[in-house]
């Protein structure tokens, strides 16, 4: 069983070579303070690397081997979770990029990103509550009462309090609409009653309170979705000196008993089956899903993150078993198959990092950019958005699977703890809305609402890569550039295609959304492998002797001949998708 090691030197190359954080985010009033630099990511990067494979990585199979069981209204977590998660928080990982003045660190998202991706690849179990915490407490920094905030923000931030999201009803999945759960008004509070399942990390002793965000009905709600609203809903109350007081009446009803990630406890959680439980609206009422949505950007980021950070781990594992299993007098690495299986492994995900921290930077600039630019760069970031979720994480699939696959036989059986990060990476393409809802968020509102030119900005951007590349001396990046051009040749057509298909029926265009969005992400993907081409070129030409240059040549020419072609398969199934499935009956599948 390998040891995880976080990849620092990719790391810090995508944050200060590829992205200039100093340049791109450094010189933004918000950050200025901060001196972000290579020296800091250094520290940063050292000492998340320290934690993730020294504290976390040691509990991934304890947590799977011992998962988290629930008696008698009580959550019990795996051994060892409740310290490392104190840990966790004593290094002030929790908030990183929060706000100052909520008690964060005030740090770029960008780091955060970066932090994510190594407690996920240590251990996703456990990296997915400070994950659901982080997006509750961005929701009531943006919409919480002063009060609320003085409340709440700071506790949770540091990590002595955690939170959670309750969004799903028994029976409801994506549907919100059908929602059961009530709230009723009492006072300058609710009477929240209902039940909801799948609940991250839902109830545990690991953290002195937990502060539920729970979406809910009034009794007089508009029907559908125009009337849900959202509320604060604390396990324990809170007394007026800020200290948790008297048990509200939420309780976990049981653990699921879930495919992967068996250490983070998924939880039916009973809202009200006595008094009721007690709970303060959050922003306005009825307006619950506008609230949720504040915070769905940066979750579905770090759900991309997730699939980066096993696919980053699960490779690891494989290279080092390969290394080791000597099988016709030779390690395997030295087989033809297992070393295209690992280059395969090792250059998307070097791919997705870039794209993932690409991102990241956008969202900071949306945030707290020059205010002239800021719209722009939302709109880059919510088109980005659900390429990051869902192309991330089928791609994690595909290469834990992959990391299975350089382990043979020993793969499939548990003691290696491979097939791990293949269970525990599969619940990344359904949960915050499968990847369906993000193809088709890409493709009906992202590409849909501005007729395409968030993408024609973008694919702008690729064009001036593929021309760099293009114009270069050296042979491996003309190389690169010739299947750079021809990817975004087949992307702008099937743009086109889409966005015809949506003026005349958007059916068609739903028919064809996941492989366009399989498409625009090998595409991202071969853009930032390019430009992470162009840049180690610079480096090798300006004297540097480091081989890491070299490898990030080779690994982006890889990608250019193994990988980009796939966005031609993409690009056919695209344009033949809607015609194939209107003419196959429903009773027929």
């Amino acid at each position: 069983m390998g040891t995880y090691r976080a990849p620092l030197e990719d790391m810090s190359f995508v944050i200060d070579e590829l992205l200039d954080a100093a340049g791109t985010l450094g010189e933004l009033p918000l950050y200025a303070e901060h001196g972000i630099s290579p020296e800091l990511t250094t520290a940063l990067l050292d000492e998340g690397g320290k934690l993730a494979g020294e504290v976390l990585a040691p509990l991934r199979r304890v947590g799977d081997e011992h998962p988290a069981t629930c008696a008698d209204g009580k959550v019990s977590i795996s051994p060892g979770f409740a310290e490392a998660m104190s840990q966790f928080a004593a290094g002030g990982w929790v908030g990183i990029s929060a706000a100052v003045e909520h008690g964060g660190q005030g740090l770029p998202e960008l780091y955060s990103t970066a932090g994510h991706e190594m407690w996920n690849s240590a251990n996703l179990a456990i990296a997915l509550a400070p994950l659901l915490s982080s997006s509750a407490a961005l929701a009531i920094a943006a919409h919480g009462s002063d009060e609320q905030k003085r409340t709440y923000l700071e506790k949770m931030h540091s990590g002595e309090w955690l939170g959670t999201m309750n969004l799903t009803d028994s029976g409801a999945g994506s549907d919100l609409g059908v929602m059961k759960a009530r709230a009723v008004p009492e006072g300058d509070h609710y009477r929240i009653s209902g039940q909801k399942i799948f609940i991250t990390w839902g109830d545990h002793e690991a953290a002195e309170n937990i502060v539920h965000l729970v979406l809910a009905k009034l009794p007089d709600a508009p029907p559908g979705s125009r009337g849900i609203s959202l509320f604060i809903v604390p396990k324990y109350l809170v007394k007026d000196d800020g200290s948790p007081g008297e048990r509200n009446d939420v309780y976990p009803v049981s653990c699921e008993h879930k495919l992967g990630i068996h250490g983070s406890p998924t939880c039916v959680m009973a809202f009200g089956d006595g008094d009721g439980a007690v709970g303060y609206l959050l922003g306005e009422e009825n307006r619950g899903l506008a609230c949720m949505f504040t915070m769905m950007n940066e979750a579905r980021l770090k759900v991309g993150i997730q699939a980066l950070g096993a696919a980053e781990a699960s490779f690891q594992q494989a290279r080092d078993y390969a290394r080791e299993r000597v099988q016709g007098g030779m390690p395997i690495i030295e087989h033809p198959d297992v070393k295209r299986m690992l280059l395969t492994m090792k250059s998307l995900t070097e791919a997705m990092r870039a794209l993932a921290y690409s991102e990241a930077v956008t969202m900071d600039m949306a945030h707290v950019g020059p205010e002239q630019d800021r719209a722009r760069q939302q709109s880059r970031i919510d088109l980005m958005i659900p390429v990051i979720k869902g192309w991330l994480s089928e791609v994690g699939q595909d290469l834990t699977s992959l990391g299975v696959q350089v382990h043979g036989g020993m793969g499939f059986v548990e003691e290696t703890g491979a097939a791990q990060y293949f269970r525990d990476v599969r619940i990344t393409s359904i949960y915050e809305g499968t990847n369906g809802i993000q193809a088709a968020d890409l493709v009906t509102r992202k590409l849909g609402r501005d007729g395409g030119a968030a993408m024609e900005a973008v694919l702008q951007d690729i064009r001036a890569t593929s021309g760099e590349l293009a114009a270069a001396d050296d042979q491996r990046l003309l190389a690169i550039g010739a299947a750079l051009g021809a990817a975004l040749a087949d992307m702008e057509a099937s743009t086109q295609y889409v966005l015809h298909a949506l003026s005349e029926d958007a059916s068609r265009a739903l028919a064809a959304s996941f492989d366009y969005l399989m498409q625009t992400g090998y595409l991202f993907g071969g853009w930032q492998m390019g430009r992470a081409a162009l840049v180690a070129l610079h480096r090798l030409r300006d004297g540097s002797d480091n081989p890491f240059y070299e490898q990030k040549l080779a690994t982006a020419l890889f990608y250019a001949e193994q990988i980009l072609p796939r966005c031609r398969a993409h690009a056919g199934a695209v344009s033949g998708a809607a015609a194939s499935e209107h003419a196959y009956p429903v009773d027929w599948v």
